[in-house]
């Protein structure tokens, strides 16, 4: 097998850690609290906007006070989240070593492989697609396109291949991704497309909207994705981009699961910050991801949070557990620390 060698993060003499050392972690109710609700209330009270409203009644919900009587069990309960997410670091360090073991599984993939025979039916009962198709979801620059890239290589036999997706070395002041984008993964296979997306708005119905349609009505290489707030410069340059018009001709596929990427650094100026703009991404995120259209029944969307090697490994398991609590999923088990740089 060829392709990229994932090495899992070391920690260094500055960052010894211990599974059984006393981790101090801030209550969700304790991040920036003042800040946040004093401006969703001045929202809330305007009535102009009620997801502003849910949200403030939902964060002041985050955890016991510390006069609870359940203040101590639920400390316990998070201290031991956080050591489970600080042993799967250590986990994924054995793991590696079964990485081509893993890989074969992948590339050994076809849509039905993984059946299981529940309720008597049998596989020619389900409409199986011929592609599984994952769909990247999350705000500008939070490293969707870095994280197709990540993944290509992976299963890459030519480390030397160049990169499929076009990433913004400043999302600040670049045009990021303007249109659906499907991969093949891995590159010339028909088992999995992984389609990037335009980051997410911030307004949440704008998004909702997007992330509806798409589940509704599939997915399309190459199709725009434009706004009713995009303005009027925006629409003109991507008027004038060539073969715009050539998604027209792909068929539709149908979303076969959501993948959420969140930026780790993000979530931790959430955590230390004074600024409302990181928390209001967090509001939205929250709300995006609980909204039931970019679930499976009851399975919900697994999280990748990207940009973690530019932390401690301590930093990133706060971002996990913070995640994990604020989304409502096992940090240890569904959201997965994915570092987007490329290893020499």
């Amino acid at each position: 097998m060829g392709g990229e060698t994932i090495i899992p993060p070391t920690s260094t003499s500055e960052e010894e850690y211990s599974v059984d050392q006393d981790f101090p972690l801030p209550s969700l109710s304790s991040l920036n609290p003042t800040l946040l609700r004093d401006y969703l209330r001045m929202k809330a009270e305007d009535g102009k906007n009620e997801s502003d409203r849910l949200f403030l009644e939902e964060f002041d919900k985050m955890g016991p006070q510390s006069s609870s009587p359940d203040f101590e069990a639920y400390h316990k309960r998070r201290q031991k989240v956080y050591k489970e997410v600080l042993q799967s670091y250590d986990q994924l360090r054995v793991r590696s070593k079964s990485l081509n073991e893993a890989k074969y599984k992948v590339l050994s993939y076809f849509p039905g492989t993984w059946f299981d025979n529940v309720g008597g039916k049998k596989l020619s009962d389900y409409d199986v697609p011929k592609t599984t198709s994952l769909l990247l979801i999350g705000p500008k620059g939070c490293g969707k396109s870095s994280l197709v890239n990540k993944i290509s290589r992976v299963f890459e036999d030519d480390n030397f291949a160049p990169e499929r997706a076009q990433i913004s070395y400043n999302p600040s002041v670049g045009d990021g991704t303007y249109y659906l984008q499907g991969y093949m993964i891995p590159r010339g296979s028909a088992s999995f497309c992984l389609y990037d997306s335009r980051g997410l708005a911030d307004g949440t119905s704008e998004n909702i909207n997007m992330v509806q349609y798409w589940m509704n009505n599939g997915v399309r290489h190459g199709e725009p994705v434009i706004r009713k707030s995009d303005d009027s410069s925006l629409r003109r340059r991507m008027k004038f981009k060539p073969r715009e018009l050539g998604w027209k001709f792909c068929r539709p596929q149908m979303v076969n699961f959501v993948i959420f990427v969140v930026d780790a650094v993000s979530v931790l100026k959430s955590i230390e910050g004074d600024g409302v703009e990181d928390l209001l991404c967090l509001q939205m995120i929250s709300e995006v991801f609980k909204h039931p259209c970019i679930s499976f029944k009851d399975d919900k969307p697994v999280v990748a949070i990207t940009h973690g090697d530019l932390l401690s490994i301590a930093d990133r398991v706060r971002a996990r557990v913070y995640l994990g609590e604020l989304l409502g999923i096992p940090p240890a088990k569904q959201i997965f620390d994915i570092p987007v740089c490329r290893k020499p």
